[in-house]
């Protein structure tokens, strides 16, 4: 991973200054079109009387129009619990990560640690955590969603402050710079590329968390009872409504960090770009 960033190889004129109407659309054009025809195969697919375990997109949406109250606060209290989870999952992450980073001895007990915490089970640690937090508890699900969340971070993190170009380090170095001044100046740097790209993941991971966690119960306003409850009474296009609802929440989740990143890193973007040309 190149340091680019940090060391200001990457020469301001390269830098994206906007992209043209058109090369918008030649990039993003093919996938809404994929997306369209899609949607109308399956309401074709899918029309006509009778319930249906899977219903036609018309139907799910009657369903938002219909429920709208019961999946906006179903949808609000996931989202929350999602969040709550991706900020305590992340934050563990990245503090094992400088941990494991900084000292050998620290890596040796906290690596197959968080490995062994990455291959648990979710149905086995679900209802474990529901009886130690409490079942209504909400941080009972962010604790299911950091879990989740957890590795990747960590793992990434770690990559990011350890593989660093030894020529950076060397240069560095012969500047007498301080160990400090070295990890902000080169690691943390060559980190953030790898930081964002756990973070994207986990906020899918976070969600996929939360919701499982409820599926093993919580009150009923939350997007993993709405489902098992309107599967088990034959209300398909509710349950499906819940989980295009949570979906949707997961993208939106990851296209602000995408968002952020580009925002923070914007010299990696144009690395990239560069590298692409």
């Amino acid at each position: 991973m190149s340091t680019a960033g940090s060391l200001g190889s990457v020469a301001p004129s390269r830098l994206p200054s906007g992209r043209s109407v058109g090369g918008l659309a030649r990039q993003y054009l093919p996938a809404i079109l994929v997306l369209i025809l899609g949607v109308a195969a399956w309401e074709l697919a899918t029309a006509g009387p009778g319930r249906r375990v899977l219903p036609a997109p018309s139907v799910i949406a009657a369903a938002f129009s219909e429920e709208s109250d019961l999946l906006r606060r179903a949808g609000t209290a996931t989202f929350m619990e999602a969040l709550g989870g991706l900020v305590i999952g992340t934050g563990l992450g990245v503090l094992v990560a400088f941990a494991t980073a900084r000292w050998a001895t620290a890596r040796e007990v906290l690596v197959p640690i968080a490995i062994a915490s990455s291959a648990i089970p979710l149905i086995a640690i679900a209802p474990i955590l529901n009886n130690w937090f409490g079942v209504l508890n909400p941080l009972s699900k962010m604790a299911m969603a950091a879990l989740l969340v957890f590795f990747p971070v960590m793992i990434n993190v770690t990559r990011g402050l350890v593989e660093v170009p030894p020529a950076a380090l060397e240069l560095m170095r012969s500047y007498a710079t301080s160990d400090w001044q070295v990890l902000f100046k080169v690691r943390v740097p060559n980190m953030l590329p790898f930081f964002f790209t756990a973070l994207k993941i986990g906020t899918t991971l976070a969600f996929i968390g939360a919701i499982v966690a409820e599926y093993f119960g919580g009150t009923s306003d939350v997007l993993g009872r709405v489902v098992i409850t309107s599967m088990s009474s034959g209300s398909f296009d509710v349950a499906w409504a819940g989980i295009l609802l949570g979906a949707a929440g997961a993208i939106l989740s990851y296209l602000a960090v995408a968002v952020a990143e580009r925002l923070i890193i914007p010299w990696y973007a144009a690395m990239l770009s560069g590298g692409r040309s």
